[in-house]
């Protein structure tokens, strides 16, 4: 179905723009959203007509945007969920319960604004946009954690997944086993002499 865009869709264009697209994307999104008109001769010259409406919209609709973009960029977000010990959600975070918790947190956004491919299914720190015009997207963090107190210690870079702590662990323990393998090579007859030395001293 050929559509005139009625803003900056994107991937698809600018305001103005005709576009060929799916029939369902087009009917299902495009055309319900007030985001493009079916590219009749009829609408053609609707969109001739409105357009320096519509820009002048568009316009302030990117200026409201930018003015909420410059408080939520950059801003970080909670949610509390049930986890295994390897981080594995019980369940996932998806669009509906991000639109929430950034709403909660004082900016009025809707779970199609939310820019996230696949459901959240594990703990840790996510970072994605938000989608507040065409043109403006601020980045937020999603702190996905199983309590308050494991949400600050993620916040500061730490493991707090079984996994993630064994990796550490074992980090730590083949750092061990280096700093053991240096001492052991270092300790030949240099250091017996200053055993012996030292011994007979003492004598």
């Amino acid at each position: 179905m050929q559509v005139i865009l009625l803003e900056r869709v994107g991937r698809l264009g600018q305001m103005g723009d005709v576009v060929t697209v799916k029939d369902g994307f087009a009917r299902n999104f495009l055309l319900p959203q007030g985001k493009a008109l079916r590219a009749t001769e009829a609408n053609r010259k609707r969109f001739e007509r409105e357009k320096a409406q519509l820009e002048a919209r568009d316009l302030e609709l990117k200026t409201e945007a930018a003015a909420v973009s410059g408080k939520l960029d950059g801003r970080s977000f909670v949610i509390i969920r049930q986890a295994g010990d390897s981080g594995q959600l019980y369940g996932s975070v998806s669009t509906r319960d991000i639109a929430a918790v950034v709403t909660e947190g004082g900016f009025s956004i809707e779970r199609g604004q939310v820019m996230l491919d696949r459901p959240i299914k594990t703990l840790g720190v996510h970072k994605l946009r938000i989608a507040l015009h065409p043109e403006v997207m601020p980045h937020v963090t999603i702190n996905v954690a199983r309590s308050s107190d494991e949400a600050e210690r993620q916040a500061r870079g730490e493991a707090v997944t079984a996994t993630a702590l064994s990796e550490a662990e074992e980090e730590a323990e083949a750092a061990k086993r280096a700093a053991e393998a240096l001492f052991e090579e270092g300790a030949g007859p240099a250091e017996e002499e200053v055993a012996e030395e030292t011994a007979d001293d003492a004598s």
